[in-house]
């Protein structure tokens, strides 16, 4: 139990604790690890892409850290339970999981196909609850507790017109899996939270950045339906990550924390 004398700043202390990143080398994967691994946690980091994991990996431990990359997917219960197993082997346990990656395919309803709709709620759901349920069992048995962050999405409150049907079903199902288990967990004291993000600089939106009409036109049109009035930059998501991650946050589980510069709101 905290107490008013301690240092504030202890509140986000997660170092050697054992975290694990899966979609490690996505835009969000990557700012997640290298954030976690900044503060000292101990990394094991899923992706994938074994390439990407191994550049990931070098500019991780240049932070002093010890960590490891398993080039998998949590797209069947046995990579998920493989990727769990393999935190435990090397760091005797489980603390924290984070949840970052996903896919979207933008289609009309009419146009996608069941098996294209499937996909991306296998790679958005089924992986979120197939890695929570893996890396839930080991911190239950542990019994002391654990963090659990999911990957949401604005889009998993409001719809968007351009053909997110199949998007915005999977990031409502994942607050839905963040409120089921904060519930379920809680006996546990294992908090379950979900980062929502909106426009977000990373690879497959830097085009959104750039000083072209095109780009200048989508902003524009954006922006006017964000009240702080500007995108988002990949580290406006590091401080709530760290909080979702840490003791901070101990009284709060079952929240989808949107990080949308107030697009939600309005």
């Amino acid at each position: 139990m905290a107490t008013e004398s301690e240092n504030p700043h202890s509140l986000f202390d997660i170092r050697g604790k054992s975290a694990i990143v899966v979609g490690a080398t996505g835009a969000f994967g990557t700012l997640a690890s290298r954030t976690l691994a900044a503060a000292g946690a101990k990394m094991t980091m899923a992706a994938g892409n074994a390439a990407e994991l191994e550049k990931l990996l070098a500019g991780c431990r240049l932070f002093g850290t010890d960590a490891q990359v398993i080039a998998r997917r949590s797209n069947t219960a046995a990579d998920a339970d493989a990727i769990a197993e393999a935190a435990v082997t090397r760091f005797g346990g489980i603390d924290i999981l984070v949840v970052a990656s996903g896919m979207n395919d933008v289609s009309t309803i009419v146009e996608m196909s069941p098996e294209r709709f499937a996909k991306v709620m296998e790679a958005n759901v089924t992986g979120s609850w197939l890695m929570a349920r893996a890396a839930g069992a080991h911190m239950i048995r542990q019994g002391h507790g654990g963090k659990v962050v999911l990957t949401s999405s604005a889009r998993g409150l409001l719809g968007h017109p351009a053909g997110y049907s199949a998007y915005c079903a999977s990031k409502s199902a994942v607050d839905g899996i963040t409120r089921a288990l904060g519930c379920e967990w809680g006996r546990h004291n294992i908090t379950v939270n979900a980062v929502a993000p909106t426009v977000f600089r990373s690879p497959l939106t830097a085009w959104m950045f750039e000083d072209t009409e095109k780009a200048r036109a989508a902003r524009a049109g954006f922006l006017s339906r964000v009240p702080l009035g500007r995108l988002g930059e990949p580290e406006d998501l590091a401080g709530p990550l760290l909080f979702l991650c840490s003791r901070a946050s101990d009284f709060y589980t079952g929240h989808t924390l949107y990080a949308d510069g107030g697009y939600t709101a309005g």
